[in-house]
């Protein structure tokens, strides 16, 4: 796994002329959990994608998973490095908002696990300059672990919880409005006013409509703003 990783095999320059390559094979991965999800990334269904017959694709890769691995550290490739000139509140807020974006562009990244990441180049190379970034606040090397780890487990739980809704809208046909709807007699039978008045004020101020990119940035500016009372706390002592 690790030399497919960082020592992909090139194509044979003798010999019969292999039909793929293995940049295919990830690639037509990526388009399955695309289209169906990951539930239905299969060899065999990333086979029929590229109208080759199953048992060919383990000449690329030992199996399903591992060819995930190799999706998850392309879906990484697409990740920017900041301007390392810039403040270490500014590379990190970018190192967020790279997040961000590459969880919009693949949506089924959310099945993988944050905590076990592949060991690829390019996950390699984006946690390292995140790291980086965080290190120029001074914090000592333990902290600096969890604060990158907390970045980055905010932006994967917005995506995940922002991502699943718009899937489950997809599956079942059903948006977020429908499934208020569906619902509405809650409020002229159940719910009171006099029992719940804080929610109630925050409704009538129109506080809970937020634009989800709305609550990336507040979560960020909130978790930085405790960086920076870490990094004056550490000043002080």
């Amino acid at each position: 796994m690790l030399r497919l990783l960082w020592d992909p095999p090139t194509p044979a320059g003798r010999g019969p002329k292999q039909k793929l390559t293995l940049d295919q094979v990830i690639d037509a991965g990526m388009a399955v959990a695309a289209a169906d999800g990951v539930d239905k990334l299969s060899m065999r269904n990333v086979a029929a994608h590229l109208g080759v017959g199953a048992m060919s694709l383990y000449t690329y890769v030992p199996g399903r998973d591992e060819l995930f691995e190799l999706m998850v550290d392309r879906a990484w490739a697409g990740r920017k490095m900041p301007d390392r000139s810039a403040p270490w509140r500014e590379q990190v807020e970018f190192h967020a908002r790279q997040a961000w974006a590459m969880y919009q562009t693949h949506p089924w990244l959310i099945r993988s696990n944050l905590w076990r990441m592949p060991l690829g180049p390019h996950v390699m190379d984006a946690q390292e300059d995140l790291y980086r970034a965080v290190t120029l606040t001074g914090l000592p090397n333990h902290e600096v672990v969890q604060v990158a780890g907390l970045v980055e487990s905010h932006v994967f739980g917005v995506a995940r919880s922002v991502i699943t809704d718009t899937s489950v809208s997809s599956n079942t046909g059903i948006t977020a409005d429908d499934y208020w709807d569906s619902r509405s007699s809650f409020w002229g039978t159940y719910y009171s006013p006099e029992r719940f008045p804080t929610m109630t004020a925050i409704w009538e101020s129109g506080a809970f409509e937020q634009s989800v990119g709305d609550k990336v940035e507040f979560g960020l500016a909130r978790l930085l703003d405790g960086v920076e009372l870490l990094i004056e706390k550490l000043a002080s002592s």
